[in-house]
């Protein structure tokens, strides 16, 4: 897929399903161990997976786990990336993760919390992630919604030269638009389902003919947000 984003394909459970994705071309494949999701699969079972493949990158989704919990799924899958589905997760447990040489992902604050300079000019001596994930919102619910997220801002982040994973509500019929907005990823989820946690062969195909059919030309031409948006050396200081 040269020219278009990383793709991640999330709430993988079916070994079949996650074979077929990574003969696809798929770059990210998502475990997610967050118990009360409808997604949520044991660490035996995503571990059994991941023996039959190969070349797609494993993350794991974790929202409540402590640190020493998910090192030690991290080591029997074995993952290459942690995503925290959590904001409560600070720097001394972001650097625990590092040290061990995984990934992070940290899901990002909810629209209108931040802006992008918190982003591009973190603290003094804060450990960041190696990508701020945003997903869409419903309530105080955050992930697996079908909510798209707020695909303005994480333009503008990715314009400031932030790398954003993009999810919520990312489908077949919108995957251009997604890609148009700079993100380095894109995280596809509950539209490859034909009910919460069951993943469907053939919207896999869909989506990755779609995928397909699209030229990068196209994809940028059609973007409102990218026409409009500002470049980080053209905005103000104020």
């Amino acid at each position: 897929m040269a020219g278009f984003p990383k793709l991640k394909i999330c709430g993988v459970r079916d070994g079949a399903f996650a074979r077929r994705a990574e003969e696809l071309g798929v770059d990210y494949l998502g475990f997610i161990f967050a118990e009360k999701s409808p997604r949520y699969v044991a660490p035996d079972a995503a571990a059994a997976i991941a023996a039959t493949l190969g070349r797609a990158k494993l993350v794991g989704v974790f929202t409540t786990s402590t640190i020493d919990e998910i090192l030690e799924i991290a080591r029997k899958i074995p993952l290459d990336v942690v995503q925290l589905h959590s904001r409560e997760y600070g720097a001394d447990e972001i650097s625990r993760l590092k040290a061990a040489g995984l990934e992070v992902w940290q899901l990002g604050a909810k629209e209108g919390a931040v802006n992008v300079a918190d982003f591009v000019n973190p603290r003094e001596g804060a450990v960041a992630p190696d990508a701020v994930l945003l997903d869409g919102w419903a309530g105080a619910l955050c992930g697996g919604t079908g909510r798209r997220a707020d695909w303005e801002f994480a333009s503008e982040l990715a314009l400031a030269g932030v790398r954003v994973v993009l999810a919520g509500g990312l489908s077949s019929a919108n995957i251009g638009g997604a890609a148009a907005t700079g993100c380095a990823v894109l995280d596809v989820n509950s539209s490859l389902e034909e009910s919460p946690g069951v993943k469907s062969l053939a919207l896999l195909e869909d989506l990755f003919h779609e995928i397909g059919s699209l030229g990068v030309r196209e994809k940028l031409s059609k973007n409102p947000i990218l026409q409009t948006s500002k470049t980080p050396s053209s905005e103000s200081n104020d």
